[in-house]
């Protein structure tokens, strides 16, 4: 009796165990859940990673070397065309401009005295060479000795010599001049050199010195960007690269906006990919420049480069490979089956397919937690 009881407990153990072996873990590992496909247009993007950048970036440096008076602006302001950014002290250099405007004068009125005086002379010699032509016929005529007319010939030719040589002091006069106000003209150009101004309408992402230290020539001093051009420098894998055409919508997601999708446009497909990364940069633009921008933040680049229209679409993490083919499982009846099919298109989370199932199939959302599955399994839903 005691050995019949003993049988029975353990059956019943063993049924009780069986019962929530099938309830809790076999019925629950293969019960899946269901979905249709749905129609709708399919937009196929290519996505890569970089980082805010500009096609306009200005180099600002100083083009003669010194100690700086005085910087007006420092990094992040902005600026606009023309505006001074900095002074550096130009030293003895206007008092070189003040010695040659010195010198300038001088010759102005020596050049000014000396056509007087010619106006004088020439206003004597109207009055000898009347003499001289009148002398001329008296000695002809024996009413005048040789020496008198000698005299008066010499008075002439001296008169002549007086004013060449106030003729070569003006040529003088007016050709240092000229020489002076084109050396005035030089040290404007240099002083203008101590001067930098910005040559755009921008923002200041750096500046590299700073109030009373001393730079050399061509060093930079500071990088303005052109807000006008800033774009995402992207790499994206060289296999699709040639589906990139410039002209293309876009959209770009900064790292600190992570939320907003910004519109863009690609503007540029860099000809050379990286033989390392096997990647191909591309520059996608704002279409509106943002408010606010960090060079170098990173971001995340969109680029529509197809849509599809009225598809049949399933979502991508429903794809799955068995017995070497591609397709997805469905419930026909109480059991499972895989079915091939034919992708028209797919994006990073959906797949348009041309060929296997329609709008109607029953597809099973496949979880890691249950039971693999195989052709012609029973399936609970």
């Amino acid at each position: 009796m005691k050995s019949y009881l003993k049988y029975i407990t353990v059956g019943l153990i063993i049924a009780v165990g069986g019962a929530i072996f099938y309830n809790k873990v076999y019925v629950v590992k293969s019960t899946f859940a269901t979905i249709k496909p749905t129609k709708g247009d399919l937009v196929v993007n290519i996505r890569g990673i970089g980082n805010v950048d500009a096609k306009n970036i200005y180099n600002i440096t100083a083009q003669s070397g010194g100690k700086i008076n005085e910087i007006f602006y420092d990094e992040g302001d902005e600026v606009k065309k023309g505006d001074l950014l900095l002074s550096i002290d130009a030293v003895d250099m206007p008092l070189l401009v003040d010695e040659a405007k010195a010198s300038l004068s001088k010759a102005g009125h020596e050049a000014k005295s000396a056509k007087e005086t010619k106006e004088a002379l020439e206003a004597q010699r109207m009055l000898l060479e009347s003499t001289h032509q009148r002398y001329k016929k008296l000695l002809e005529q024996k009413f005048l000795s040789q020496a008198e007319y000698d005299k008066a010939k010499s008075d002439l030719d001296n008169i002549d010599a007086q004013i060449a040589s106030s003729k070569a002091k003006i040529a003088s006069a007016l050709s240092e001049e000229l020489r002076l106000k084109k050396s005035i003209e030089a040290l404007g150009e240099k002083l203008q050199r101590f001067k930098i101004y910005s040559p755009i309408d921008g923002y200041i992402i750096s500046k590299d010195a700073e109030l009373a230290s001393y730079v050399l020539p061509s060093s930079t001093i500071f990088k303005i960007v052109d807000p006008k051009t800033l774009w995402v420098r992207a790499n994206v894998d060289e296999r699709v690269a040639s589906e990139l055409k410039v002209g293309l919508k876009a959209t770009i997601r900064l790292r600190s906006k992570p939320n907003e999708n910004i519109p863009a446009t690609l503007q540029r497909v860099v000809a050379m990919s990286n033989a390392v990364t096997l990647e191909r940069e591309i520059n996608v633009g704002f279409d509106v420049t943002p408010k606010e921008f960090y060079i170098n933040e990173q971001a995340e680049v969109s680029v529509e480069v197809a849509t599809y229209k009225d598809a049949i679409k399933i979502p991508s993490k429903l794809l799955r490979t068995y017995k070497e083919k591609r397709g997805v499982w469905v419930a026909e009846g109480e059991n499972a089956q895989f079915k091939p099919i034919e992708i028209l298109a797919q994006s990073d989370e959906e797949v348009a397919i041309s060929l296997g199932i329609d709008a109607q199939t029953t597809l099973l959302v496949l979880e890691e937690n249950k039971k693999p599955l195989s052709d012609g399994m029973k399936i609970f839903r």
